[in-house]
């Protein structure tokens, strides 16, 4: 294996890391935020007021994404056990 395909698969393993993350990250980034303008509206400054939206949001998306973020993966893994039988 040369080092152009090492760093193909470095690669392509970052960009899907990426793929797989960035829709839980933005969806807690927005619930966040959104709380956040919440409380400092209404002067509440309980630290544990985001964690149920966030973790409700986060498990929406995981239900919406799932099946898609299960065929990246298989796809990532067929890739390199392709890779790895040649």
């Amino acid at each position: 294996m040369s080092d152009l395909q090492v760093l193909d698969i470095m690669y392509d393993t970052f960009q899907l890391a990426v793929r797989l993350t960035m829709p839980f990250l933005l969806i807690s980034m927005v619930v966040g935020v959104l709380i956040a303008i919440f409380q400092a509206a209404t002067q509440i400054n309980e630290q544990t007021l985001t964690f149920v939206p966030k973790f409700l949001s986060i498990l929406a998306v995981m239900g919406f994404l799932g099946s898609t973020i299960l065929a990246m993966l298989q796809d990532f893994v067929r890739l390199m056990m392709s890779l790895i039988g040649s």
